[in-house]
């Protein structure tokens, strides 16, 4: 009974702060809305569906949509989640089931310290020497020998791009889906390892095993970082090359929400709808977002529960 009633303090004084942190989010969720509302209003759904970018003094001239921004999200996000699968996958298996014992630890911590370093410094490096090791050997060589395929047909001329911006938030998120697969792989039960080796099976085939084993977490760890990667900012500025581009190409400079947002958020007094429309974009990055981590986190609960049982 004692222990019951400290149990029941504890959570009256937690409460407060859970309910905080809820009137936090719900305000944060209607300042957008409410901002967006004029942007929304004046422009309707084409400041969603179109891809137009006219700033005028006069409010009647000024035309915005937002259809670039979007795609440029969703897209760079798609390309680091298809860099960052093989790399972290590989790297929670490697770390877990063969790394040496002494080198176990130090990759952990190298990896939980790329995970937390700041976006400049992954923003600065990308910039002057990821673009220029990809333009020269990557993307000239594609263009020149594969240009056939639409993918690699623009000119990479300046190596400031989509894919750029993909391969970087791709390293950028990598040590973040690798610490959930990490964890997600040692939680296995050892008895499975072990039945499965009694059973003859060799070392490949008995990893190959726990992968499906864990499939659901390895969804969960991918769904979480691409919510992630959805809202980096400064670095994918410095290496999308800013550009109301609504294509598919490789090559082509680009935008995305963030790096949009960062960019003209400076000067958006200076005109009347500028502000409530970066306001409107903020809110598709939060809807999207919102819905990306609820995604990944149900999909987490499920594979805890799965384990637990």
């Amino acid at each position: 009974m004692k222990i019951l009633k400290k149990l029941d303090k504890f959570k009256l004084t937690t409460l407060p702060a859970i309910f905080i942190v809820f009137v936090l989010f719900v305000l944060m969720l209607g300042f957008y809305f409410i901002n967006a509302l004029p942007a929304i209003e004046k422009y309707g759904i084409n400041l969603f569906i179109t891809n137009i970018w006219q700033a005028a003094e006069d409010p009647a001239k000024e035309v915005y949509g937002l259809a670039a921004p979007i795609w440029g999200s969703i897209y760079t996000a798609t390309i680091a989640i298809l860099i960052a699968l093989p790399l972290s996958l590989c790297y929670a298996i490697f770390v877990n089931d063969y790394a040496p014992k002494k080198l176990k630890h130090p990759l952990i911590i190298i990896s939980d310290i790329m995970a937390g370093l700041p976006t400049i410094i992954y923003g600065i490096w990308g910039a002057f020497i990821l673009v220029p090791l990809l333009r020269d050997y990557i993307m000239k060589f594609l263009y020149n020998h594969l240009s056939f395929i639409p993918l690699f047909n623009y000119p990479p001329l300046s190596g400031y791009c989509y894919l750029s911006a993909g391969i970087l938030l791709g390293i950028m998120v990598t040590p973040f889906a690798a610490a959930i697969i990490r964890e997600a792989y040692a939680m296995i039960p050892s008895v499975y390892k072990e039945g499965l080796v009694a059973l003859g099976a060799t070392r490949y085939e008995t990893t190959k095993v726990l992968i499906k084993y864990i499939k659901p977490a390895i969804i969960s760890g991918l769904i979480l970082a691409f919510g992630r990667a959805l809202g980096e900012t400064v670095a994918v500025s410095l290496v999308i090359g800013n550009s109301f581009n609504l294509t598919y190409k490789l090559f082509a400079p680009g935008y995305t929400i963030s790096s949009l947002i960062a960019n003209q958020f400076g000067n958006a007094i200076l005109y009347k709808y500028m502000t409530s429309v970066l306001y409107s974009a903020g809110l598709v990055l939060f809807i999207i977002g919102l819905v990306v981590n609820i995604l990944g986190l149900y999909y987490l609960k499920r594979w805890r529960e799965y384990v637990s049982h």
